[in-house]
């Protein structure tokens, strides 16, 4: 047998350990990008749940404020719709009563009537809570100013309103929320921070509504995240969300409160 000259060994040898080489470093890249995939799928999972778990409080937050509307309206039904007719009911049953004089009649009367026109104003009340008639008729402009006057009746309380944007009567299901914002935020500056005064500003910067808020109230930490987890927050951003909003609100104790949302 002829001998295999010893400069093709060598050349069996190096192409030999450069090919187990390659296989070790493939296997390093497979390995590698198999990890980096598995860690970016774990990444996108983990990023999902967060939302689908910021969604889930959204929606918490949405049934609970709902709930809590619910029991208010069946309140003010129970307490005053109620009562009221249940007293016209009675004095009703009382003019069927035999002998009754003149002036007793006209008594009675007289207290239907009253309590009848009484039963309306406050259920008028209460459907205007639900959805002001100014709103559905002439859109969120008009609203906002109808707002800021009842909130003015209190004679504690002054406001400032200047709007700079010209709104879409099509897009009342979005205005509505814009309202309910602001609604909220009043009720806070008047409840919580014993404001005085009030400012509210719509424009449209860049293509993009925003709504401008403050109020000289008594303010808060905004930087502790605490003082933004109450219901009335919640509910804020909630709304904020399903207008594909954002929002940053900036306090100080004793410096009032100022809120910049987009909508």
């Amino acid at each position: 047998m002829t001998a295999v000259p010893a400069y093709e060994k060598e050349i069996v040898a190096i192409i030999l350990y450069t090919s187990c080489f390659f296989m070790i470093v493939a296997a390093f890249l497979i390995l590698f990008f198999y990890l980096s995939r598995k860690k970016i799928i774990q990444k996108e999972l983990e990023k999902k749940d967060l939302v689908l778990q910021y969604q889930k409080e959204q929606l918490h937050a949405i049934i609970i404020t709902q709930e809590e509307e619910r029991k208010r309206i069946a309140q003010d039904l129970h307490d005053d719709i109620s009562s009221k007719l249940n007293i016209v009911s009675l004095n009703s049953h009382l003019l069927t009563a035999p002998n009754l004089t003149e002036n007793e009649t006209r008594e009675i009367t007289e207290n239907i009537i009253s309590l009848t026109t009484r039963a309306l104003d406050n259920s008028r009340k209460i459907a205007h809570n639900l959805l002001p008639p100014v709103f559905e008729k002439f859109g969120l402009n008009a609203a906002v100013e109808e707002l800021c006057e009842e909130f003015e009746s209190s004679k504690t309380l002054k406001t400032y309103y200047k709007n700079h944007i010209d709104f879409d009567d099509k897009e009342m299901d979005r205005h509505l929320h814009v309202f309910r914002i602001l609604q909220e935020l009043m009720n806070n500056s008047l409840r919580h921070g014993k404001a005085t005064e009030i400012w509210i500003a719509f424009n449209n910067q860049n293509g993009v509504n925003v709504c401008n808020y403050e109020d000289n109230g008594t303010g808060f930490d905004s930087k502790n995240a605490e003082n933004q987890k109450g219901l009335g927050m919640k509910n804020i951003d909630s709304r904020i969300s399903f207008l594909d909003g954002t929002i940053q609100i900036s306090s100080e104790i004793n410096k009032g409160i100022e809120v910049i949302f987009t909508f």
